[in-house]
């Protein structure tokens, strides 16, 4: 590992835009991932993850824009780079894997094709060299046949064929860093299981530093060594994996975990039923004042319902930094213990 983070994000915020209105969508959120590490965010869908994840990428258009903070790749702070500086550096050093591999991959070009191009902008091979490393590339993910796939249409393979291309693509120019948002959704569980080992073998042997982005806790258990939770914007809490299982803090990580099937429950009476967090995710129109989790938090009491928690070192986890440093894991809640 080197000894700073390969990416640091900053006091992060991200606002959408109507009009002369603006609502906060992001606040405050700061994390890094050190070189060869896997870090994951987790959390309810609309709580921010996959936001966040695309103004890493400079893929974030109107309404929604990043109004302040940092975003440090390597050292240098992505929201200086110009536009065409940054499109060298995304699908280069930067990739992304995206939720739905249907919508994200070209239905009019060949999976083929589409993995070619990353050789073509990225590399300056020609064509001719691309299509052989593109053979190659699905070769990698355990395509079958790939001298023949390379010829196929997306419409013309299954979801889980679909998100090995987007694998492919991904890692076609060896990126330092890959975001993957929601990787393994609509898969079934025997191909999830297959996409998470393959990512974890090509990440592991070329060194890739991943951003795990997943409403699936047993993902992250498996994926990552340190995850954040976010919840309506906030991150509420970071640990290392097994103190978060262990010993959650925030009142929304204990209700994540509470409401996990557990096997192995055959008797009647060891049978519980599953619990549930009560309410929704709010709006980014009608977030709360004071901590955004109160409205729906059995703790919740007057100090929550008019300032914003500050971020409190956990006693009982240490968090090995990219920088080799070492730190408290925290949690943003005033009754977590």
């Amino acid at each position: 590992m080197s000894d700073a983070p390969l990416l640091e994000v900053k006091n992060l915020h991200i606002d959408m835009v109507s009009g002369e209105t603006r609502f906060n969508v992001v606040e405050n959120v700061s994390f890094s991932i050190g070189a060869g590490e896997t870090f994951g965010l987790v959390g309810e869908s609309g709580c921010g993850k996959s936001i966040t994840s695309l103004s890493i990428m400079g893929l974030l258009n109107r309404p929604l824009e990043v109004s302040s903070g940092e975003i440090l790749f390597k050292g240098q702070d992505l929201r200086k780079l110009s536009s065409r500086d940054m499109r060298k550096l995304r699908g280069s050093r930067i990739a992304m894997i995206f939720q739905e591999p249907m919508t994200a991959l070209n239905p009019l070009a060949t999976v083929g094709r589409q993995i070619a191009e990353m050789f073509v902008l990225h590399q300056g091979a020609t064509w001719h060299e691309a299509e052989k490393k593109a053979v190659a590339a699905l070769g990698q993910v355990h395509v079958p046949a790939p001298e023949s796939r390379v010829k196929n249409y997306p419409h013309q393979m299954s979801g889980g064929m679909r998100q090995r291309v987007m694998i492919a693509i991904a890692l076609a120019c060896n990126p330092d860093l890959l975001i993957a948002d929601e990787p393994t959704t609509a898969l079934d569980v025997t191909v999830q299981a297959e996409i998470l080992k393959l990512m974890q073998e090509l990440c592991s042997s070329r060194g890739t530093s991943v951003l795990m982005i997943s409403h699936d806790l047993g993902v992250i258990a498996k994926m990552c060594k340190r995850v954040g939770v976010m919840y309506a914007g906030h991150l509420v809490e970071e640990q290392n994996v097994a103190d978060l299982f262990g010993h959650p803090a925030h009142p929304y990580t204990h209700g994540l975990l509470s409401s996990l099937p557990v096997l192995g429950q055959r008797k009647p009476e060891e049978r519980k039923r599953l619990q549930e967090i009560d309410g929704v995710v709010p709006s980014i129109s009608a977030f709360p004042k004071g901590c955004r989790f109160q409205p729906r938090c059995e703790r919740a009491t007057d100090i929550c319902l008019s300032k914003v928690p500050p971020q409190t070192a956990l006693e009982h986890t240490i968090v090995k930094t990219a920088d080799a440093e070492t730190k408290r894991g925290f949690v943003r809640c005033y009754h977590h213990e």
